[in-house]
């Protein structure tokens, strides 16, 4: 089986002003910028504070060969408001686009690799947040659409 992470999707950055960030990226010629699609319903999902995942607030900008997401964790607790507390700004996360999202959390499981996050829809579509932070500098997902 090839690597799970082969087909970089997008590049996660957390933020404390969503609405000041996007600004600044349009104003470089960044755009354009569209709301995060939160849409289905999991069959399975395991997050650490569903209120908070829920919360969370998201654009996205698909340039030529990757989308770029901004995220604003807001005041709940959360790893994305953790880390923007303790770092700041910065990349939180890459996410990698997968054929088969169960076979590609198998993998990363097998690989010794501990779950942050994950879900499920009925459709096999969904997502899974390896926490890979101390070794990779950064977490890694995977993902399918």
């Amino acid at each position: 089986m090839t690597g799970i992470f082969q087909h970089l999707h997008h590049v996660c950055i957390l933020v404390h002003d969503l609405e000041k960030t996007v600004s600044y990226y349009e104003s470089l010629g960044v755009g354009p910028w569209f709301d995060y699609p939160k849409k289905g319903t999991y069959v399975e999902l395991e997050v650490p504070n569903k209120a908070a995942s829920e919360a969370m607030r998201y654009k996205c900008c698909d340039l030529a060969n990757v989308q770029l997401q901004l995220c604003q964790p807001g005041h709940l607790d959360s790893p994305q408001k953790l880390f923007l507390d303790e770092r700041g700004e910065g990349v939180y996360h890459l996410g990698f686009e997968v054929a088969d999202r169960d076979a590609a959390e198998e993998k990363g499981r097998s690989l010794g690799l501990g779950v942050i996050a994950r879900g499920k829809k009925t459709d096999g579509s969904g997502f899974c947040y390896f926490d890979t932070r101390e070794k990779a500098g950064t977490v890694l997902e995977i993902r399918k659409s």
